[in-house]
């Protein structure tokens, strides 16, 4: 007879905790593979926009960190082409030039040594509730890693390609892990690749979902102490670990060309 039965609740997620942390494995790609994916993941998901959007991660030496080369889409990104670029996007590895936009990607990783990866896109939902000037309302239990993690920039501040904007943006991020953007898009700010990747598919899913409830009637706010369990539960290394390897998976059968291995 098992002793679950009589176990509480907290140690249920404990034990869960503990067997994710065996059985759920690293996956071995490199930074540079896990990028590469991440924007073959998120161009599936409706994340790309022609052009716009950069997704960029930390590198190996401080001060520098990877990202696409202008010019391609999500859909063209591979290991091999991505860039490596230092804080003012000047090119140290690779061809050809880093969207200027990037420059805010450097403001963030500057005030926030935590943030390993960098998200911005203007996936459609997103960008239809940015319009709005209304913040993303997490009311529903698989959008909870966003709950009270997800910031609003109200007032629009133009192209992103100017120190300013860079100030604007990242001030308003403050320490959560993401943030609507009025007029434009979102920015997720990740502990790491797999983390950054998973909220920004839920932040286009959330922002999906807010759309047809506003349609429908009146959200209702989710319990606090609920939800920010939920948040903890959700948000985890190794969630997102897992969540990573299942759209990874699903970007290769359709994306063999992203990476080399």
């Amino acid at each position: 007879m098992s002793g679950t039965f009589t176990a509480t609740k907290a140690e249920l997620m404990h034990q869960a905790q503990a067997r994710m942390r065996t059985h759920l494995a690293e996956s071995g790609w490199t930074t540079r593979q896990k990028l590469a994916l991440t924007c073959r993941i998120l161009f599936d998901a409706g994340h790309d926009s022609g052009l716009a959007g950069q997704i960029t991660a930390r590198a190996e030496e401080p001060g520098t960190y990877y990202t696409q080369q202008l010019g391609l889409g999500f859909d063209e990104i591979t290991e091999d082409n991505l860039l490596l670029v230092d804080e003012d996007l000047q090119v140290l590895d690779g061809s050809g030039m880093a969207n200027p936009a990037n420059r805010f990607h450097s403001w963030i990783y500057r005030a926030r040594p935590d943030v390993q990866c960098i998200v911005h896109t203007h996936p459609f939902h997103v960008a239809a509730l940015s319009m709005l000037e209304v913040p993303l309302v997490v009311s529903q239990m698989d959008i909870a890693p966003l709950y009270d993690d997800c910031a609003f920039l109200p007032a629009w501040p133009g192209v992103p390609v100017g120190n300013e904007e860079g100030e604007i943006i990242t001030a308003a991020l403050g320490s959560k892990k993401a943030i609507l953007l009025a007029h434009h898009g979102h920015v997720v700010a990740g502990a790491g690749i797999e983390e950054a990747c998973s909220l920004a598919v839920l932040i286009e899913r959330g922002a999906e979902l807010q759309l047809a409830a506003m349609a429908a009637g009146t959200i209702a706010e989710l319990p606090d102490r609920l939800a920010r369990e939920a948040h903890d539960w959700t948000l985890t290394p190794k969630r997102s670990q897992a969540n990573f390897a299942y759209y990874a998976r699903r970007a290769l059968a359709r994306h063999p060309d992203a990476i080399a291995g």
